[in-house]
């Protein structure tokens, strides 16, 4: 059975990362708005301003709306278009990664710190150092070292860059060719900068063979996602244009990860993003239609469904709904 729940019908809220923190869960969402720019597959539609944060004390609780923590005009670099975040927690700081085109409409990662989960978050004046591309994720091994997940094809850029430098006239493989992938770099001490160049995140298909571009029910566009299930890496992540959520496992937060499966089956409206976390000994995974929109795929909700794991570690197959 299907248990999905909406999680804020008063507003249009898509692209939700949660975790526990302070011992309730926090959501943080990308806020869509009717911007009345037409679809196009750069994504000008989605032409967000500003974040906003949740938390609810359980799965089923009430959810709160802690108001705007960060806009546009807080970001000196800014140029347009606030896309996913996510926010991790070190040393009694919080710190939001989030997707934002600069000044030259290139797409860049930003991070904001607060004191307190639920913000407000102060950004620092520059974009971080040697990023590109959109939806970061950051993920806290159990050593403490935090890696950012990041990149997303089309509208999010990432065809435009090679060995992480923006190449002119670069564009996508054709489809025999390897896929773009996502990148993961290691976070600095101090969770402002990256510690390394960002690598390659190989997604291989079960004969150990990289994804091809054509292979576009399997093949990474964006959405990345880190997790951890007794003892093993489980990266998730949308296929974009086919609309599915699938994942991939590894035996460490750089790879090679070998594709598994589909976590989530396709919604209504075209984007697929989401976040999985644990609360009380059970799994959860957050992601977004458009249903209450009338199936506008630049006006989103979020929702939440309880995630299962088979025996053998693999993750059953929600369908969308």
């Amino acid at each position: 059975m299907n248990n999905t729940r909406y999680l804020f019908p008063n507003d249009y809220m898509a692209d939700p990362s949660a975790h526990v923190f302070e011992g309730k869960i926090y959501i943080y969402p990308s806020h869509d708005w009717e911007s009345g720019i037409p679809e196009n597959d750069n994504g000008d539609h989605f032409n967000m301003k500003d974040y906003h944060v949740f938390s609810m004390e359980h799965i089923a609780g009430e959810v709160t709306d802690h108001g705007k923590v960060l806009s546009l005009e807080d970001i000196p670099w800014a140029g347009r278009q606030l896309w996913d975040s996510d926010v991790a927690h070190k040393n009694g700081k919080y710190y939001m990664y989030f997707s934002l085109k600069d000044k030259t409409d290139v797409f860049r990662l930003g991070v904001a710190v607060s004191d307190k989960p639920y913000g407000p978050f102060v950004p620092q004046d520059q974009p971080i150092k040697g990023s590109y591309s959109i939806d970061p994720c950051a993920f806290q091994d159990d050593d403490g070292a935090y890696y950012l997940y990041f990149g997303g094809i089309w509208g999010g850029q990432l065809q435009f860059f090679r060995n992480n430098k923006m190449v002119a006239g670069a564009d996508l493989p054709h489809f025999h060719e390897q896929a773009l992938s996502a990148k993961v770099a290691r976070l600095s001490e101090d969770m402002l900068e990256f510690d390394e160049e960002p690598r390659e995140l190989q997604i291989l298909d079960e004969n150990g063979k990289p994804l091809t571009q054509g292979d576009t029910e399997r093949r990474f566009f964006e959405a990345s996602w880190m997790h951890k299930y007794k003892g093993k890496y489980y990266f998730s992540y949308s296929t974009g244009d086919t609309h599915l959520l699938c994942y991939a496992i590894g035996d460490n937060p750089y790879g090679p990860f070998t594709y598994q499966g589909v976590i989530l089956t396709p919604v209504v409206g075209w984007t697929t993003h989401h976040s999985i976390m644990e609360h009380n000994g059970r799994w959860y995974l957050f992601h977004h239609d458009s249903v209450p929109s009338d199936g506008k795929t630049w006006l989103r909700s979020m929702k939440v469904v309880e995630l299962q794991y088979n025996a053998n570690g693999t993750i059953k197959t929600i369908e969308g709904q």
